[in-house]
């Protein structure tokens, strides 16, 4: 089927745009592999509503309850890819979806990678969109930073433009599914090298492996991944957004922390009903 709209994130501006658009008889279906930030959350004691203290896993199941109470669609799936076809395309670890419309409520990345160079070759042979920039390096030798099923996926679209390519996982866990034939280096990143641009990644024994450009895939995708893809525009890393929560590219809305600001529980449900607001608009304008 097709949704009305698919809401990327379950955290509190998801869930909140959610309630509001089911409410008004939309087809809607939320994914995400986590709550994001509030899952981390120990204590919360300034969230109107709640006379005692709760944990944020807490809050965030009682959102996720309520809304599917309501009939929302909730699947616990991993995001690895958004694009158009004739309507909105989500693949996910587990299938791919399509709707009319898509929320990004994927919550704002608050960890990089603190390793010397990377900062350094941001931009200089290391990027975050193999969409984006692959065809730049097209024949070259490349690395891809990740593990899960979101570096599975850019490493098959990095097979588009090269065959000379190897997966460094960081030290973590292999969970994705890639090929039986994958070059995979598992030593913990000590270095990025180079000159003008990045030229070589030293992992944790002592070796610098050459490459030409460096692909970053870490964790799940996030709202500037799908951003880098689609020609979102962005602030820094925040994502750029009209009175109606909606981005630059027509039907692709967002909402919560990914859009910057005040990083706060009450503001990204303000922002998740703000934005279902948006959607509705843009729901009756364009497909009615």
């Amino acid at each position: 089927m097709t949704y009305d709209t698919i809401i990327i994130g379950k955290g509190p501006a998801g869930i909140s745009a959610a309630l509001y658009l089911v409410r008004s008889g939309y087809t809607i279906l939320v994914l995400g592999s986590s709550v994001g930030a509030l899952e981390r959350a120990e204590t919360i004691e300034n969230y109107y509503g709640f006379p005692q203290a709760l944990s944020g896993s807490d809050l965030a199941s009682r959102g996720i309850a309520q809304a599917e109470r309501l009939g929302v669609e909730i699947r616990s799936e991993e995001v690895v890819h958004l694009g158009m076809e004739e309507l909105w395309s989500v693949k996910t670890d587990a299938a791919t979806y399509t709707a009319k419309t898509v929320l990004l409520a994927t919550g704002k990345s608050r960890s990089t990678l603190k390793v010397p160079g990377f900062e350094e070759y941001r931009g200089k042979g290391i990027s975050f969109c193999v969409t984006c920039d692959g065809f730049l390096y097209r024949g070259k030798t490349l690395a891809l930073l990740g593990a899960g099923e979101y570096a599975a996926n850019e490493w098959a679209e990095l097979g588009v433009f090269t065959q000379d390519r190897m997966v460094f996982t960081n030290g973590a866990e292999v969970t994705g599914t890639f090929p039986a034939d994958t070059r995979f280096i598992t030593q913990k990143i000590t270095a990025f090298t180079g000159a003008d641009t990045v030229t070589g990644i030293t992992t944790e024994d002592g070796t610098t492996h050459p490459v030409q450009g460096v692909f970053v895939a870490l964790g799940t995708a996030g709202a500037t991944s799908f951003a880098a893809t689609l020609g979102i525009e962005l602030t820094g890393t925040d994502i750029v957004v009209d009175s109606e929560y909606m981005t630059n590219i027509p039907g692709i809305f967002a909402a919560g922390d990914c859009t910057g600001g005040f990083l706060q529980i009450a503001k990204a449900v303000s922002d998740g009903a703000l934005a279902a607001k948006g959607i509705h608009v843009y729901l009756k304008k364009i497909f009615t």
